[in-house]
């Protein structure tokens, strides 16, 4: 058998175990995120709203690693429900802002539960926590680098 395929053998694929890993951790949160009728793009969306109150629409999408594409329907729907607003920026048109409501900060307190629920349905260790959040960063920061 040549073995210079075997590069392209699944079980020797890193994008793969992150890929189904990352698909299956956000399952998990389905459960928690409908209580509140949210997404998880949405969720995370408003955990930075709820940490930054105001940002921009591009100061967001660096934060999340989302293009406006993909930013711009899950703002609109947070908008709908009446947990952002968007606006033109004051200090330069091109920039649009997004800012929190006062619903939406409520929504904080019904939310702060999510992480710990999810932590215990992962079989993780705190070290192992700590280690995988630092090499998927470092990753992260690698890969934004090189754009």
């Amino acid at each position: 058998m040549d073995r210079k395929y075997d590069v392209l053998k699944l079980e020797n694929q890193l994008c793969f175990p992150l890929y189904a890993a990352a698909k299956e951790v956000v399952h998990r949160y389905k459960p928690y995120l409908d209580e509140l009728d949210l997404t998880y793009t949405q969720y995370i969306a408003m955990m930075v709203m709820w940490e930054k109150e105001e940002v921009t629409v591009k100061e967001l999408g660096q934060m999340l690693y989302l293009d406006s594409g993909t930013l711009t329907p899950v703002l609109k729907k947070l908008e709908a429900k009446g947990y952002v607003t968007r606006a033109r920026s004051q200090k330069d048109e091109r920039n649009l802002c997004v800012s929190i409501t006062e619903k939406g900060r409520s929504l904080k307190d019904q939310a702060v539960e999510i992480p710990l629920k999810l932590a215990k349905c992962l079989p993780l260790e705190e070290g192992d926590v700590l280690e995988l959040y630092q090499i998927l960063h470092k990753i992260l920061g690698q890969l934004a680098c090189q754009k």
